[in-house]
């Protein structure tokens, strides 16, 4: 049995306006109609596979267990990073947690946010891989290169790939296009996909050998981890004494037996919106269309609109990625693409809360979006999932108004509970306890109007929380 280990973080920086830190490119819908997430578990998911080990940071534990609950995936393990340290501490605990399990547990690192069209050719390759992985080899996939790309890692191997596991010669940086052009039709070159196979015995041998000042704080804090909600929650004091680094630099680029499996099926990390553009598929002028969008006129750009309601029209444009959302629209040349991390540091620099958040805001009970914002009032639509609640909550600075649209709402107000159901109301006054709770089946859809000096997230008093999350936590 494999046991896949999805590494789940980012910045959501390099896809903005679809993905933001709040919600990264992997919990999006980017190249189907599933999420990278949930993509990545399941084709790493049903005969010789153990259910996953997510590593994620806390503001994204919900995010996991409801996606992937939804599309019928054991959740498996879910370990929390205090802060993101980079991918070798977070390899590191994954193999220290499975080792202690059994030395001999195969690990299989995924980032959760590639695409691969074709899931079983990729399971074949994995397969591939396991001989070299049990004879303590830690094996990487490369990536049969389609043309001389310079936003990815290379791989030299010691021979031109075949069906088995090759020896690695060495690791390449980011090429510039001439050395990108002579790998190429050098035939024993590889792209750097980023996934591993390896037993857990021989990653934490390896960074015994070539990271040694790993072990120590990982070690911590996986032994002062706390069990949360069924997540278990690394010690974040032992966690931040981690270098924070990759794991190629770490471990990879140092050690010497590792291995290489090809794969020529399909493959690609999403890095920037011109490799989302390729994935969705262009017509015969070179354009991608996705959503409510009009093309006229136009060559080798992408139109995606991710809003409903909103139509993109583009009118003679060449080499452009114009993506539009209801709080954001992107326009940039083609070949600034990787540029766009750009344009979310210039946001966050003005205060722009579309640099990192969107108007609609996950929650481990459903979700809020905000529909009016001034002075004094906030309207939003709060949509609670069949059997989840908010937390008994009070606040110091506001009122609310509460209309329910659709379903049924169990509201609490101090000592007072109330069934409600499609448009009725109730008012909850300033500094009264109150929750509400969808009892029913279907998701309960209401209406909230806040009135008072300050509608701040942080308003909030917590008395009972289901989801155990502190004072101060938004919803």
């Amino acid at each position: 049995m494999i046991t896949p280990v999805l590494l789940c973080g980012g910045s959501g920086t390099r896809l903005w306006p679809l993905s933001r830190k709040s919600y990264p490119k992997q919990f999006v819908a980017l190249t189907g109609a599933e999420s990278l997430f949930v993509q990545s578990a399941r084709r790493l998911s049903g005969p010789g596979f153990a259910p996953p080990l997510t590593i994620t940071g806390s503001d994204f534990r919900f995010i996991v267990t409801e996606q992937l609950q939804a599309a019928g995936i054991d959740p498996g393990p879910i370990l929390i990073e205090p802060r993101g340290r980079n991918t070798a501490p977070a390899v590191l605990a994954a193999a220290l947690w499975a080792e202690a399990q059994d030395p001999e547990t195969l690990l299989l690192i995924a980032p959760s946010d590639h695409a691969i069209p074709d899931p079983q050719a990729f399971r074949a390759a994995v397969d591939r891989g396991v001989p070299a992985a049990r004879a303590g080899q830690i094996v990487t996939f490369g990536i049969a290169p389609t043309h001389a790309e310079t936003g990815y890692g290379w791989l030299e191997l010691a021979a031109p790939p075949g069906a088995a596991a090759v020896p690695l010669t060495r690791f390449v940086e980011k090429p510039q296009a001439p050395q990108a052009e002579a790998m190429l039709a050098a035939g024993n070159f590889l792209w750097n996909a980023g996934i591993f196979l390896f037993t857990a015995q021989t990653m934490v041998a390896a960074f015994q050998t070539h990271a040694p000042d790993f072990l120590a704080p990982v070690r911590a804090a996986l032994a002062e981890a706390k069990s949360d909600l069924g997540f278990l929650r690394l010690d974040p004091e032992a966690w931040a004494r981690a270098p924070e680094k990759s794991v190629d630099y770490a471990v990879m680029e140092k050690a010497e037996n590792l291995s290489v499996v090809a794969f020529s099926d399909g493959w690609s990390d999403l890095g920037g919106w011109d490799a989302v553009g390729r994935e969705m598929g262009t017509d015969a002028r070179g354009v991608a269309q996705s959503g409510a969008v009009t093309a006229i006129d136009c060559q080798d750009t992408i139109l995606r609109s991710d809003s409903e309601g909103l139509e993109l029209v583009g009118i003679g444009l060449s080499n452009i990625i114009a993506v539009a959302m209801n709080d954001g629209v992107l326009i940039a040349d083609a070949s600034r693409a990787q540029d766009v991390k750009l344009a979310v540091e210039a946001l966050r620099k003005k205060g722009a809360k579309q640099a990192e958040s969107f108007a609609r805001d996950h929650r481990p009970w459903g979700h809020y979006e905000t529909l009016a914002l001034h002075d004094r009032f906030q309207v939003k639509r709060i949509v609670v999932k069949p059997g989840a609640a908010l937390s008994l909550q009070s606040h110091h600075h506001r009122s609310e108004h509460w209309i329910v649209v659709s379903g049924t709402a169990r509201v609490t107000i101090d000592d007072a509970v109330h069934l409600m159901t499609e448009n009725q109301s109730v008012y909850i006054p300033l500094g009264a306890r109150h929750r509400m709770e969808n009892p029913g089946k279907i998701p309960m859809v209401l209406i909230e109007v806040q009135t008072g000096a300050y509608l701040g997230e942080d308003d909030i008093i917590r008395f009972e929380d289901v989801y155990a999350r502190g004072q101060g936590a938004k919803g």
